[in-house]
């Protein structure tokens, strides 16, 4: 996965479990795409010490996936909901039963995720 992409699902799950000013600096950097210079001197910090901090919050909001693996889930659960539409539009076309039957094993998965 792209790191920004990796970087934004990991936020988006355990984001609010960072202090304020780690969710402030992190965002500066990595979704306002302000340099560590301009991070640091925005915070009145150094620049190691904003270099530091993402480094700290990636491992943080990395660890917390490994522990909880939201976003492993919901990519997988958006995967075969993509499925099942693609399944339901075949069906519409085709009619063939035997995509029910696919379409009812993806949802059994996804409720047991």
């Amino acid at each position: 996965m792209e790191k920004i992409v990796e970087q934004t699902l990991l936020y988006d799950f355990y984001g609010e479990l960072l202090t304020e000013h780690q969710r402030q600096v992190y965002e500066d950097v990595v979704f306002n795409d302000l340099s560590l210079s301009e991070a640091a001197e925005e915070r009145g910090i150094s620049r190691q010490g904003v270099h530091d901090l993402i480094r700290r919050c990636d491992k943080t909001l990395k660890e917390y996936e490994r522990k909880l693996g939201l976003v492993e889930k919901f990519l997988k659960t958006r995967e075969m909901a993509e499925e099942i539409h693609r399944l339901a539009m075949e069906y519409k076309k085709t009619e063939d039963r035997e995509l029910v039957f696919q379409i009812e094993e993806l949802s059994v998965k996804i409720s047991r995720l």
